[in-house]
């Protein structure tokens, strides 16, 4: 699957004078109510459809938002075995796979810059981080090496280019994608619509901005204060409020991202909308919070700041990301106006996060042993963004989010809801609630590290050669100066380096981190 970035404050300028869908008063929450037909079809305005529903079909062309786990694009992939779907050596990778979908259609590269396009250092990385796994695991006979989200093979490319031949020998690499196979590929590349089976994979599963296409439902607070599923027109990207939530989309919202009085999403003290549509004291990752006792997830104490964009340049692709907030001049918000009776205040947004809970429980319940890793712009329930994430990107640029299938559209990943089942899912080994309760005992917990904390684990520091070396071997200072930009790139604060990695081992496999 291709595998977009997370987004988040919608540009000024964007949406424009008549609000997100550029429809007058009708463009955002609130707007006149029209008569509709069955299934939301509007005769007039066309098709209004829950934010997931709509994404699902934008994005990967099946219009199925109840795909679950067993879809790459909407719950990240199955974890009922590859089967059928397992494109070995010489396969076209055309797999029936529906040709409308934005990310069936398009390569990644072409609309957005993630570390894998940034620099071939990223995937010496994960290459290391292979080897770890390798050494741990006593260099087993076969080597899994799983990428969610692969894009057109870029990473496991690099990876397989990067590791030394004896260990690339041992190695199954096995993308997991949407996507058609692209030409050309690897043939050692399985090539896979669906996850590997549940427990039959020894080694590393990799999910590089993968879970910010996982689609999710939108919910904002009405007049009231009650939270309820944001409907969004196929067409424009217009939206106005739907259902109140109920079930477990509301159970999820209570736990993780509660928008009453007190709650993460609740803006603080004045001013605070304003302060929150901007970068300044934000990088998106949630870092620098000491342990999320609230999870059990450990979580590194980096310094926070402003997010998602690159430094000091200006990218051909943005960088998916940025400063998780809301815009506040967002016109056409339901419960903009007065007559708030209690709860939250009007207008407060939340991405209701549990089927990226779920692709994360998915994937890594294929491991026997190894370890699981996601990268990502994230958030964390203690700081959650007032007014959502959610946003699009297109030919390199920042634009409105519109699910008509032209563009990518993303939202930041609530990483410690994902770090939670994860855990969930790395205990769960046996078949039943005894058995799943003996074995969480010896489970290592989730970790959260900023890119940077991770990259330099790694190696990957950005350091610049001697100068000395400029006047002994000029070619040499060269090549090393252009890696140390590239490395600079990849763990710079503010940009790419403010990434979340969420590491969770499985089977008794240490994390390298720390």
């Amino acid at each position: 699957m291709n595998t977009p970035q997370t987004g988040s404050t919608r540009p000024g300028g964007t949406d424009g004078p008549e609000g997100p869908g550029g429809a007058g008063g009708a463009g955002g929450l609130g707007g006149p109510d029209r008569p509709e037909g069955p299934d939301g079809v509007n005769s007039v305005d066309g098709v209004w459809l829950p934010w997931r529903a709509a994404a699902e079909r934008a994005l990967y062309g099946t219009g199925d938002a109840n795909a679950g786990p067993d879809s790459p694009g909407s719950g990240g992939a199955g974890a009922d075995g590859a089967g059928a779907d397992d494109e070995g050596p010489g396969s076209t990778g055309t797999d029936g796979a529906e040709p409308d979908g934005f990310f069936v259609r398009e390569a990644p590269s072409a609309h957005f810059r993630t570390s894998v396009h940034a620099s071939p250092l990223f995937a010496v990385a994960v290459a290391r981080l292979l080897r770890h796994v390798d050494d741990a695991l006593g260099h087993p006979r076969e080597l899994t090496m799983v990428d969610v989200g692969a894009g057109r093979g870029e990473l496991l490319t690099g990876v397989l280019g990067a590791l030394p031949a004896d260990v690339a020998a041992r190695v199954r690499p096995y993308a997991v994608e949407r996507a058609p196979r692209p030409g050309g590929l690897d043939e050692r590349i399985v090539w896979s619509r669906q996850l590997p089976a549940p427990r039959e994979s020894v080694g590393l599963l990799f999910a590089n901005e993968w879970l910010d296409n996982v689609p999710v439902e939108v919910a904002e607070t009405d007049a009231d204060g009650v939270p309820r599923t944001v409907l969004v027109r196929t067409s424009d990207g217009a939206e106005r409020l739907g259902d109140s939530l109920h079930g477990p989309e509301a159970e999820w919202l209570e736990r993780w991202w509660p928008l009453g009085p007190g709650g993460s999403g609740e803006p603080r003290g004045a001013g605070a909308r304003g302060a929150e549509s901007g970068a300044a004291g934000r990088d998106g990752s949630g870092h620098g919070r000491g342990r999320a006792e609230h999870d059990g997830t450990e979580r590194d104490g980096a310094e926070r700041d402003g997010a998602g964009r690159g430094v000091g340049r200006e990218p051909d692709h943005e960088p998916h990301g940025g400063p998780a907030g809301g815009v506040e001049s967002r016109p056409g918000r339901v419960g903009s106006g007065a007559g708030r009776t209690g709860g939250a205040e009007p207008g407060l947004r939340a991405e209701i996060g549990l089927p990226r809970d779920e692709a994360w429980a998915a994937a890594v319940g294929t491991l026997a042993q190894g370890l699981a890793v996601a990268v990502d712009f994230a958030h964390f329930r203690e700081d959650r963004p007032p007014f959502g994430t959610l946003t699009a990107y297109l030919d390199g640029r920042e634009v409105r989010p519109v699910p008509d299938g032209s563009r990518d559209l993303t939202a930041h990943v609530a990483m410690d809801a994902c770090a939670a089942a994860g855990a969930r899912a790395a205990a769960d080994r046996g078949t039943g609630s005894a058995s799943r309760a003996a074995a969480t005992t010896g489970v290592a917990p989730p970790a959260v590290r900023s890119q940077r904390d991770a990259l330099h684990s790694l190696g990957i520091d950005g350091a610049r050669p001697p100068l000395a070396l400029a006047s002994s071997d000029p070619a040499a200072y060269v090549r090393q100066l252009a890696s140390a930009g590239e490395a600079a790139e990849l763990i710079g604060t503010g940009g790419l380096g403010s990434f979340s990695w969420l590491i969770q081992p499985v089977g008794g496999v240490p994390s390298p981190f720390g």
